[in-house]
């Protein structure tokens, strides 16, 4: 690992020589959600130069935390160790201290579409949705042209994100700006209010709608409420 030792013997100092360079629980948290191949944790963390990626893959791969499995002359697949899998507690208890004491409104200034896109599309629940392919496009006026529109293709239960037009028939349109869609995802605002304010408009299939609030990919820990800091 690139940063120095400690030089201490306590267990939270060694394992803080892992964990705690930067970036890289960030890049836990995309492995323990699920994300193996390198294109996909670039998604989950767009700002992070992929040279620096490949840098925290391997120094995870040296601490036994991942293992590379080579697949043919392809790039291959990241896979957590036991040791890795044994992080995941570590990692959720993170996000929910953050979600119960980090203030929101900081947080709601980091905002990234493509960022809220991958994480919606990762956790949306196709449960409530009929047979067939679906097609939901996500519209947020206050973007750049570039960064504006969003395609959600659902379809046998799997879920595609496009960030150029797929071509199909859009089944409902949803048009909000990028800092109440982030808030809904967090759980720091309600959808049903969003919607009631006016700051989210649906158009399109009723029904695809009216289920929005069961379908929609929020966050692992929005259901965490928020405590009073000071």
């Amino acid at each position: 690992m690139e940063s120095q030792s400690y030089g201490q013997f306590c267990p939270v100092a060694m394992a803080s020589e892992v964990l705690c360079t930067r970036w890289t629980m960030l890049v836990l948290r995309e492995l323990v959600a699920g994300s193996t191949r390198f294109n996909e944790l670039r998604k989950g963390v767009p700002r992070m130069s992929p040279a620096l990626l490949s840098k925290r893959l391997k120094e995870l791969e040296e601490a036994g935390v991942l293992s590379r499995v080579a697949e043919g002359e392809g790039a291959g697949e990241y896979r957590l160790t036991e040791a890795g899998r044994d992080l995941r507690g570590v990692v959720e208890c993170i996000g929910f201290w953050g979600q119960r004491w980090v203030q929101s409104q900081p947080s709601l200034r980091n905002l990234d579409p493509s960022l809220l896109m991958w994480d919606m599309r990762r956790n949306l629940d196709t449960t409530p949705m009929p047979e067939g392919r679906r097609v939901i496009q996500f519209l947020y006026p206050d973007q750049s042209p570039a960064r504006r529109n969003w395609w959600l293709v659902v379809e046998n239960g799997d879920v595609d994100l496009c960030s150029v037009d797929p071509g199909f028939d859009v089944d409902l349109y949803v048009v909000t700006d990028l800092r109440t869609m982030t808030a809904v995802w967090m759980g720091l605002t309600r959808l049903s209010e969003a919607v009631e304010a006016g700051r989210v408009e649906l158009t399109g299939d009723s029904a695809l709608a009216r289920s929005m609030h069961q379908w929609l990919g929020l966050s692992p820990f929005a259901t965490e409420r928020k405590h009073a800091v000071g």
